[in-house]
């Protein structure tokens, strides 16, 4: 992955790189240092969006389980 698909994965998301940051544990400026010749996004990241996506549509699912008393 390199910086510019990680900025439009994050959009798609509905995230920014200071919430990716917090949600990684990661300092905000690393985040905004990686590039692609000399800091490229490490290999982890793709992966944590990854199930990062999952986790939060398993929430919507239990959310509209509980709107609708499944």
């Amino acid at each position: 992955m390199d910086k510019d698909a990680l900025t439009t994965r994050l959009i798609e998301l509905g995230i920014s790189k200071k919430d990716f940051s917090d949600l990684a544990n990661i300092s905000y400026n690393t985040v905004n240092n990686w590039n692609n010749d000399t800091k490229p996004v490490p290999a982890w990241v793709e992966p944590f969006l990854y199930y990062y996506e999952r986790a939060k549509r398993f929430d919507e699912v239990i959310d509209m389980l509980k709107k609708y008393g499944g």
